[in-house]
């Protein structure tokens, strides 16, 4: 699709403008002969302004549109930065509904929320909504409907639009990537992804293999990977666009390809999902894509640790005892408590390696996660209140929701081993997610870290995930506006 900026509506197929609760006028749109208005009037009375509610109104005659669709926002005390990015992805699909070519949308004033603000909100909410998965499907979408923003041009409008065209890109790709089957996405067919987009984008990229991971000690990369034929990889990308000897900022995306549990093989029912235990490999690999795209002035590195997990004759076992990067040992009493071992190896040669200013995780570690905090909220926990405070405001700017759980030295002992340095999983199933964390903690010295389990927020997880008309179903690209906010502002 293509999106373009217009001062004022122009022989548009269909205008959509929005309207608050129990309004009696559609913010931004010209006055109109009386026929027309009259009919917006009753069709007003009608929808009542509801959020996400659309009318459509035919209008005969040569106008500035052949239709008119108001599209409910709700109250005005009740808009959030998310408004109306859901509001305009509900349009978008109501147009691809009708097979339209183009579409145009009124922006709204500035009383209602700032125009740079909701330009972005309408581009992403318009791009992500017309996103579907249909690769393997024998008849696919027609092509997505051109879009028209009708605002007063300025430069810092055009930017936003441009900006937030890459956003969400990112997070596309991000989606597009996460929703592939096991058997067409292995850990060597996200290192290819990665060598793809880093040579499009002029990034670093190095792909460290089986052999040379054994040789390094990656033990836990090894140990999780050991039972499939698809060879782990240790995936790293690094954006230096910012002063040489600035520290970087490292991303780290736990990627396990399929999950089957491995020896503590997991129960068949919603196996199939397993395929989404690679997001947080994912979302590194959209974020980095956008960094690069964006040319944000900073030093960024993603590291994505990728495995398949699966029983047989190598696989590693319960009651194995293995030696992480870190040095550190670790008892495994659960294989299918595996991202946190991968993920600490990431980690350790992420500090090691790249000496950052900040290392963020991103995972779908636990199901304790899901049990705490249900499917709308990614759990935060980190070692920095200071790195926790910055991507808790960009948090609440682009309302990918988060929450912070507790990490006391209490957590870090229920990880303790009477045979190694550590175990693999804590006491029962209680505070899981923390415990997790606490595991991950002991790879990383004195570099601030925060780790966002997503494993309730990655992919859309029937009636439980909250409806998003950008968010389709499937994977949702969890963490890559969020992050991109965060890393946006670090020059600002």
């Amino acid at each position: 699709m293509k999106i373009k900026v217009e001062n004022s509506a122009k022989n548009t197929q269909i205008l959509c403008g929005f309207v608050l609760e129990k309004s009696n006028k559609v913010l931004g749109l010209k006055k109109l002969d009386a026929k027309t208005s009259s009919a917006i009037n009753q069709s007003l009375k009608d929808m009542e302004g509801k959020l996400g509610k659309l009318s459509i109104i035919p209008i005969p005659g040569k106008k500035p549109a052949q239709r008119i669709l108001l599209a409910g926002i709700g109250k005005k005390e009740d808009i959030t930065k998310d408004t109306i990015r859901y509001v305009s992805g509900k349009i978008a699909q109501k147009v691809r509904e009708l097979k339209l070519k183009e579409f145009s949308i009124i922006t709204p004033p500035n009383l209602i929320t700032d125009q740079i603000s909701s330009v972005s909100q309408i581009t992403e909410g318009v791009k992500m909504s017309l996103y579907k998965f249909d690769k393997f499907k024998a008849e696919k979408v027609e092509n997505s409907p051109d879009l028209t923003i009708i605002v007063s041009k300025s430069k810092k409008i055009l930017q936003a639009i441009k900006t937030s065209e890459i956003i969400a890109d990112g997070t596309i790709f991000t989606k597009s990537i996460a929703n592939l089957p096991p058997n067409e996405c292995t850990p060597t067919t996200l290192a290819n992804f990665a060598k793809t987009i880093s040579k499009k984008n002029k990034m670093k990229c190095n792909i460290i293999s089986k052999l040379e991971l054994k040789k390094k000690g990656f033990g836990g990369i090894t140990a999780v990977g050991g039972g499939s034929k698809n060879e782990p990889k240790l995936i790293i990308l690094e954006h230096n666009n910012g002063p040489k000897n600035e520290k970087p900022i490292v991303l780290v995306g736990k990627a396990v390809t399929f999950d089957t549990g491995g020896i503590s093989l997991k129960p068949g029912q919603s196996m199939d999902e397993m395929k989404f235990d690679k997001c947080g490999g994912c979302t590194v690999l959209g974020i980095m894509k956008a960094v690069s795209e964006l040319k944000i002035p900073i030093n960024v590195v993603g590291i994505i640790p990728s495995v398949e997990n699966m029983p047989g004759g190598e696989s590693y076992r319960p009651g194995d005892i293995i030696k992480l990067f870190s040095g550190k040992t670790a008892e495994i009493l659960n294989t299918d408590a595996e991202g946190r071992l991968i993920l600490a190896d990431a980690l350790s040669y992420g500090e090691k390696h790249f000496s950052p200013k900040a290392i963020i995780d991103f995972a779908t570690l636990t199901g304790a996660c899901i049990v705490a905090l249900g499917n709308n909220v990614a759990a935060i926990v980190s070692n920095n209140e200071k790195l926790t405070r910055k991507i808790t405001d960009s948090s609440k700017k682009t309302t990918e929701e988060v929450w912070e759980l507790p990490l006391t030295q209490d957590y870090m002992d229920m990880i303790k081993s009477d045979v190694a340095d550590m175990k693999n999983v804590g006491i029962g199933r209680a505070a899981g997610t923390i415990t997790a964390a606490a595991f991950l903690k002991n790879a990383i010295k004195d570099t601030p870290w925060v780790h966002l389990d997503i494993a309730g927020v990655a992919w859309t997880q029937g009636a439980a995930t909250k409806e998003k008309s950008y968010n389709p179903k499937g994977a949702t690209g969890f963490g890559v506006r969020l992050v991109l906010d965060y890393l946006q502002n670090l020059r600002n």
